[in-house]
């Protein structure tokens, strides 16, 4: 006998699966938590505050999913789950699933540091359930064929070899080796054969860019890669820096899928991440040299190069 779930669908005669550790740092987290661990179909062990599921840690292990969801700015308690959460992401353990308000998503990304969780911000129903399937599939639940994953995943692959399409174009734009980047305390300015853009011709892109939203459906042109380069180049020129947040709404799309774009480009060499090291809260993104002069280039091949 099988048994359907909102996406998902399990065969009941497979053993009995390790439960969804439900937090929140409010009541109304909690509940929002246990609604999406029960439209998954899996059991949830309990719902608890975040001191109460730091100890509850120390006692189990066995878990299919830690579900964290966040309706305020980070506290101390909630700051010391998210580091033991990223620890037990690495140990691949059990998934995690971080869900948060967009306001709150450069404290979260600094406790988190480059924990493999999944990271939800503002997002619906099927994002979330897509995220929790995601988190638990490394966990290899057993006999769970999980409908919705299968769409995330080849969303996932095709961000993938976007991604690195992308690099490989830039990486043969630029004279620089196509390589990872090194990570020096600042990022190294672009070579001096490198072109100057022009900041005026790229506010202009930039906002005619925007303004097609005014006029027509704002979906027909998602292009989040682009419009992150964009920004960061034109952060480059006035010598700005980016945070995470401020990335994700540049992106102009949900910021669930603008982070899984950032954590592509950056692990592909495109991006580098910066702590901010005037404040331990927050996160900036850089392009990397590479990817600073292959855009330059490419401007200058399409006019827009300062003269």
């Amino acid at each position: 006998m099988t048994v359907a779930t909102s996406s998902f669908v399990y065969d009941s005669s497979e053993p009995v699966r390790a439960p969804i550790m439900v937090v929140g740092d409010t009541p109304a987290a909690r509940q929002r938590a246990r609604h999406t661990s029960d439209l998954s179909g899996l059991r949830t062990l309990s719902e608890l505050s975040p001191a109460e599921a730091i100890e509850a840690l120390e006692e189990r292990a066995t878990l299919s999913a830690l579900w964290i969801e966040l309706d305020e700015e980070p506290t101390l308690p909630v700051r010391r789950l998210l580091e033991r959460a990223g620890r037990e992401a690495a140990r691949k353990q059990f998934g995690v699933v971080v869900a948060a308000r967009m306001e709150q998503l450069d404290a979260v990304l600094a406790d988190l540091a480059d924990a493999d969780v999944e990271l939800l911000v503002n997002a619906d129903e099927m994002e979330r359930l897509a995220g929790l399937s995601l988190a638990i599939q490394p966990q290899h639940v057993g006999g769970a064929r999980d409908v919705a994953s299968d769409a995330s995943a080849a969303r996932l692959r095709q961000l993938s070899e976007e991604v690195s399409r992308i690099a490989s174009t830039l990486a043969r734009l630029s004279t620089a080796s196509a390589g990872p980047p090194l990570s020096p305390a600042t990022m190294a300015p672009p070579r001096e054969d490198v072109p100057n853009v022009s900041a005026e011709a790229l506010r202009a892109m930039i906002r005619a860019r925007r303004l097609r939203s005014t006029y027509l459906p704002a979906d027909l042109f998602a292009d989040p890669a682009w419009d992150m380069l964009l920004d960061l180049l034109q952060a480059e020129i006035v010598q700005h820096r980016v945070p995470v947040s401020s990335l994700c709404i540049a992106a102009a799309v949900p910021a669930t899928t603008a982070l899984r774009w950032i954590k592509s480009m950056t692990e592909r060499g495109l991006l580098v991440r910066r702590d901010d090291p005037h404040d331990g809260r927050r996160v900036f993104i850089e392009m990397a040299p590479t990817t600073s002069a292959g855009l330059r280039r490419y401007f200058q091949e399409v006019g827009m190069a300062a003269v």
